[in-house]
């Protein structure tokens, strides 16, 4: 059953995809990508030298306006990653990296992966630090 927030669907679907980071570098580096296309298109980018968070509803609404592209054009995930999957990726890793569905709702989702605890230091490396397994 989808959820209300298309940010809890891609959360949910795409958080398997982050352990491929530590095995995929060709993946990682198109993820990163992605996420500073993202960054700019909704206006997370800013003159600071560390972004910040992007606004949850400006990356809902990309989300969902991605999500609804990806319907109307019969797309099917592929075996490996394209376009769509680093977009829908890089989405999550947002998602997750900034703990944008808050401890409530993450802790009602059915996905095992989105009931770990936030990086309570995460890394302000503007460069976008990939590397799940560097802990």
């Amino acid at each position: 059953m989808p959820s209300l927030s298309p940010l809890s669907d891609v959360a949910a679907a795409y958080a398997p995809r982050l352990a491929e980071f530590a095995f995929e570098p060709g993946f990682v580096a198109a993820v990163d990508q992605h996420v500073a296309a993202l960054r700019e298109r909704i206006g997370a980018d800013g003159p600071e030298l560390v972004p910040g968070p992007p606004d949850h509803e400006l990356l809902s609404d990309y989300a969902l306006g991605f999500l609804d592209a990806l319907a109307e054009s019969d797309w099917d995930e592929p075996p490996g990653y394209d376009y769509a999957v680093c977009r829908l990726t890089a989405i999550c890793w947002l998602v997750h990296r900034y703990d944008l569905l808050g401890s409530a709702e993450r802790d009602a989702g059915p996905d095992p992966h989105l009931d770990r605890d936030p990086d309570p230091d995460p890394d302000p490396d503007p460069d976008l630090d990939l590397d799940l397994d560097a802990d």
